[in-house]
């Protein structure tokens, strides 16, 4: 097995001598936050409520933390470009190592056609009430799904040297928002306008079978 690590290992890196590396670990922090974080889940966390704690610890306990400790491993044992497809296909074999990039590909497709939608959901509710009809329109949602997908494909086309900038502003962003919600509340206290604010407050989720 060692044997064939390092094999693969040797030929991955030959054939990436002639590549350009333009990604350091600045931009890989700025892509994992761009990533891992999103607006979406302000949502789904304020639907919960007070129980919202409650599950993004679970979600740490048995999610995050043991998929952090699976990749630490195999990327300490396997550091082959390719991440994810080279573990699946050196440790099981080639079917393995397609069906997992087909799955990659397949998500990646899945989020630009949701982007497209969640684009012009955002740009509407900027707008205001005048732009009400951006998200029930067709013709709207296509175009700007459209101008999307050709935005990125011309950056894929460019290469990481262009397409990590959009990644750090994009994280860039996320981390302004967030800060913004973050000091919003301590805000509304300040000038009166909320009598408390308990953001850390844990609740447990209430069980029903029904």
């Amino acid at each position: 097995m060692s044997t064939d690590l390092e094999r693969a290992e040797q030929n991955v890196e030959t054939r990436s001598e002639s590549l350009k590396k333009p990604l350091g670990l600045f931009d890989l922090v700025l892509t994992q936050i761009l990533f891992v974080v999103g607006s979406s889940w302000v949502g789904a966390a304020a639907k919960l409520g007070r129980a919202h704690l409650f599950f993004w610890l679970l979600a740490i306990l048995l999610f995050y933390i043991p998929q952090a400790a699976v990749v630490i491993y195999l990327n300490r044992r396997m550091p082959l470009e390719g991440g994810i497809y080279q573990w699946a296909k050196l440790g099981f074999n080639e079917f393995a190592g397609f069906i997992v990039a087909w799955n990659l590909w397949l998500l990646s497709i899945t989020v630009i056609a949701l982007g497209g939608m969640f684009t012009t959901t955002n740009i509407s509710y900027a707008i205001g009430p005048s732009a009400a009809w951006m998200p029930n329109s067709k013709w709207g949602v296509s175009l700007i799904s459209s101008a999307l997908v050709a935005g990125l494909g011309w950056t894929c086309v460019r290469g990481l040297s262009l397409g990590k900038w959009l990644h750090n502003v994009g994280a860039f962003a996320m981390l302004l928002v967030y800060g913004a919600l973050i000091c919003l509340p301590l805000l509304g206290l300040m000038r009166g306008e909320l009598k408390s604010y308990q953001p850390l407050q844990l609740a447990l989720p209430t069980m029903s079978i029904f």
